[in-house]
């Protein structure tokens, strides 16, 4: 296995292999992007179509790379094996009141969403918690940063405590990439794309804490958006649970306004059917909550002794604020004080991060970031891709804001440089080009606690994403980034 300082060299001559002799020939390319989308409607990696988001009566493959993308396999593993390590954190935080207000304090004061949540975790506190089971599905999100001096490292983007996705489709494309590669003739690099299945292992967690809830006839509810072109990545999970014969609903928040209630108990009913557990896929932005009675119904299922995925603790866990500070010296020894070996895993994977409040250290990162701006992403505290800010536009901002409250509601990071490789991204009506792409490595957590017992805390899978590396930000959702397969080298 080769060192890490040799991935740079490693990607280009592995990505060239294929690309030599497949890529390069146009007749077969073009062959090879029929069979691959045909392939993925044969496996159900689906979407509904833009023109009619709430109906499947008219499906298409949702968008992925002709070719899987070469990943080194110790950066990889590394990926895999700190993931325990990181849902034990956003576990810890959830739970530390002072650690969130500390963290939070200059951000909500300047960002209205983030302080409606908190609004909503201090009335929960103050009411006292109705549930001690606690579900936790996230997904830590990494790139490979390529430094000059030719080492190739894992840098965290981010963790997504609420409403990760493409946990379903991702575990039905590693079929695709490995019938593709075999029409290619490429045997041998078919058989090392890995067998992937988040969605069982997202479904585990979700039956664990529903079994932990102790009631047969309460049911999953999957809290959905209005708009729901990515129905099919759902549908997996609801699958894995139904084969356990664990009931699921749909629903959105105006459903929950209407018929949604509490018992003495508090107990959440909706429609008429106990809630075991509430299980967020809408509700990470602001414009999820286009109304007050949204408000509401977040706050009644927070109060609810339904299991919160994620409750509210965990959702201010994964905002970009407490990332930052978790980058600071001593902070992740605060939840791992015995850990060294824990501590120095995570750490490795932190870029440099910056705060941007108010003061000597926020004024250094202002001067910072306007004089290098291509060396920095300026985040929101935002979900959900395509927020984030980026060279001339970083300068825009900050000296909008950079004397006043209003830019603590973003923090700085270092940028990271993946190095590029090319390949084929298949959108429907897009043309077959190739591009220089980069990609983004997801790695899914699921864990459940009771009490202070941890009942389950597992790695249960991965995600690749690659993009145009003319395409800053945004996800698959987002319709930037396509669905991929890491090919191990």
């Amino acid at each position: 296995m080769p060192d890490l300082k040799d991935c740079k060299s490693i990607f280009p001559r592995m990505a060239s292999r294929i690309l030599d002799e497949v890529m390069m020939d146009a007749a077969l390319i073009k062959e090879l992007a029929g069979v691959a989308k045909d392939t993925a409607l044969l496996q159900g990696v689906l979407m509904r179509t833009k023109e009619s988001p709430n109906s499947s009566e008219l499906v298409t493959y949702a968008p992925f790379t002709l070719f899987p993308s070469p990943v080194p396999k110790s950066v990889f593993l590394q990926a895999l094996s700190v993931q325990t390590h990181f849902n034990t954190l956003v576990d810890k935080i959830s739970q530390d009141i002072d650690f969130l207000q500390e963290a939070l304090a200059s951000t909500i004061e300047v960002d209205d969403f983030t302080a409606r949540l908190f609004k909503i975790h201090q009335q929960i506190l103050k009411e006292g918690r109705s549930q001690s089971i606690v579900l936790g599905l996230n997904r830590s999100d990494y790139m490979l940063d390529q430094r000059e001096d030719q080492t190739s490292s894992l840098k965290q983007i981010e963790i997504n405590t609420i409403a990760a996705s493409f946990g379903g489709l991702s575990s039905q494309t590693p079929e695709v990439h490995k019938h593709i590669l075999k029409v290619a003739g490429r045997l041998e690099e078919s058989q090392r794309i890995l067998d992937n299945n988040p969605a069982a292992g997202l479904a585990r967690g979700l039956a664990k804490a529903w079994e932990l809830y102790g009631s047969d006839r309460a049911v999953v509810m999957f809290l959905v958006e209005e708009v729901q072109r990515n129905i099919f990545d759902h549908r997996y999970i609801e699958g894995e649970l139904w084969k356990r014969n664990i009931p699921t609903v749909r629903k959105r928040f105006d459903d929950i306004y209407k018929t949604g209630s509490l018992d003495p108990d508090k107990r959440l009913f909706v429609d008429g059917k106990e809630v075991a557990v509430v299980y967020f896929r809408n509700g990470y932005m602001p414009q999820n909550y286009t109304n007050e009675q949204c408000w509401d119904v977040r706050l009644m299922m927070e109060r609810s002794q339904a299991v919160k995925c994620p409750d509210i603790g965990t959702h201010l866990a994964g905002t970009k604020k407490v990332q930052q500070v978790l980058a600071r010296p001593g902070v992740l020894e605060r939840f791992f004080p015995d850990q060294p070996q824990a501590v120095q895993q995570m750490r490795e994977t932190f870029a440099g991060l910056y705060t941007l409040d108010m003061g000597p250290e926020g004024d250094k990162t202002v001067a910072m970031a306007l004089a290098e701006p291509n060396r920095f992403v300026l985040k929101p505290q935002r979900e959900g891709g395509g927020n984030n800010i980026y060279g001339s536009e970083i300068v825009k901002v900050l000296r909008e804001v950079r004397g006043s409250t209003e830019r603590t509601a973003y923090i700085l990071m270092d940028k990271i440089n993946p190095a590029p490789i090319e390949n084929y991204l298949l959108r429907r009506d897009s043309p077959l080009v190739i591009s220089n792409c980069l990609s983004e490595l997801g790695v899914f957590g699921a864990y459940v606690r009771q009490g202070a017992h941890m009942v389950m805390n597992e790695c249960v899978g991965h995600l690749l994403r690659t993009k145009s590396s003319e395409h800053a930000d945004g996800g698959v959702a987002a319709g930037v980034a396509v669905l991929d397969n890491p090919l191990l080298v």
